[in-house]
């Protein structure tokens, strides 16, 4: 491994939801005239810098971006957090495509970032070329999204950095056995200073408002799955609750078939922080290319 990781450009551009302008950020690895792009999206109250250390393998191979969808990471918060929906996080998707020039994309989402991804590879003329689906499928219980919504949105307050951590240690725990550095990272990422010097979470807590109302029902969005037409990997943490072994296999026999590899002792969901993750990420991506 490289003594020191490479790091991302910060750039920004405004977008619009119902209820006026937003500034996101999406971070940037890569040369910036590379034709060959790699869109990777994050899962519901994470941010792009999660994809770091893929960003880094692909890095001499392709351009990748990572936004902050609206609300997380350095993206600004919208005014109305009924507009934390997926009609915004489309529109803001779109505008990150127009904005890299990018006719052709592969895609890497986890979790919420692979409906989206299964919502735009679904649609006439897309520009994705090749998708990654990150544990989570065409449907979702309601009872798993019921206890999600049990911390989705909480807005806890830590005394010190320290206190933060071992809070994303307790609540990642199901993205696998990471590394000392690997979680101090994701925690550092994750962790907004607030003026009196404690931390809070670097996400509103508001994304909850829109989540909440419909987490009593069943998610299904196989019609979108059957259209879809490229090649497809699909990853899955084999104790994940959120995509089940059943979800998988039903996914693997309509639609695009995807590939499936299952990472044992895992939940939901992946990191794609540690090798064989990446590599399956990074073998799938070259496959069939030039």
């Amino acid at each position: 491994m490289a003594a020191m990781m490479e790091q991302p450009r910060r750039l920004t551009f405004p977008s619009l939801s119902p209820h006026g302008f937003h500034r996101v950020v999406y971070w940037e690895w890569g040369d910036p005239a590379n034709a060959e792009v790699v869109l990777c999206v994050h899962g519901l109250t994470r941010n792009g810098r999660d994809f770091d250390e893929l960003a880094q393998a692909l890095v001499s191979r392709y351009r990748i971006v990572c936004p902050d969808m609206p609300g997380r990471g350095e993206s600004e918060w919208l005014r109305d957090p009924a507009d934390y929906v997926f009609p915004t996080y489309l529109t803001t998707l779109t505008a990150v495509i127009a904005r890299l020039d990018a006719t052709r994309l592969h895609w890497v989402g986890t979790s919420m970032g692979g409906l989206l991804g299964i919502a735009l590879a679904a649609q006439a003329a897309t520009p994705i070329t090749r998708l990654v689906i990150n544990d989570v499928g065409p449907t979702l219980g309601a009872a798993a999204l019921e206890r999600i919504g049990q911390y989705v949105g909480l807005d806890p307050i830590f005394d010190s950095f320290a206190a933060l951590e071992q809070h994303i240690r307790a609540v990642s725990a199901p993205f696998g056995p990471l590394t000392d550095p690997q979680w101090r990272r994701l925690a550092e990422t994750t962790a907004r200073r607030l003026p009196d010097g404690r931390y809070a979470l670097k996400y509103d807590p508001g994304i909850a408002v829109p989540f909440r109302a419909h987490n009593n029902e069943d998610t299904d969005v196989w019609p979108l799955w059957d259209a879809i037409r490229c090649p497809t990997l699909l990853l899955r943490g084999a104790q994940s609750e959120l995509l089940s072994a059943a979800t998988a296999a039903a996914m693997r026999e309509r639609g695009p078939r995807p590939d499936l590899v299952e990472f044992p002792g895992l939940g939901h969901a992946p990191a794609i922080k540690e090798a064989a993750q990446i590599e399956a990420v990074a073998k799938f991506l070259g496959s069939g290319e030039a």
